[in-house]
């Protein structure tokens, strides 16, 4: 793969997440800064151009710039992804067939994931 065709595929996947984090304001189910950072991630290798748009980007710039400044997960994205695990969760263990080695994976990934959101502060702690 040459250098030109990477940067295409990840300019692509920046502009993809983008949509999504987009689409992510709209519709509360979907996450925006999650979508947001892999876009910032992408364009920091393939646009430095794109990726400062993004970084100061009037509406997708602030969660952007706290989470890499501060490591700032609001608490009304924690409650939303914290909320979504615990259905995902209840809605795997009542209405599926997964064995129980399934499920523990499953909680265990969770559990990892759940931990790493409380554990982040909700706003900046020093100003």
């Amino acid at each position: 793969m040459t250098q030109h065709s990477k940067k295409l595929i990840l300019m692509a996947i920046g502009w993809f997440f983008v949509a999504l984090g987009a689409l992510g304001i709209i519709l509360p189910i979907l996450p925006t800064t999650p979508f947001l950072l892999i876009s910032l991630w992408a364009f920091s290798q393939s646009s430095d151009r794109f990726h400062d748009w993004l970084y100061n980007h009037k509406v997708f710039g602030p969660p952007l710039r706290e989470w890499s400044e501060y490591g700032v997960i609001p608490l009304k994205a924690k409650v939303i992804a914290l909320s979504t695990m615990a259905l995902s969760a209840t809605l795997v263990i009542f209405f599926s067939n997964v064995a129980w080695w399934g499920l523990a994976g499953m909680l265990s990934l969770m559990a990892i994931g759940a931990i790493f959101i409380l554990t982040r502060p909700s706003k900046r702690l020093v100003e």
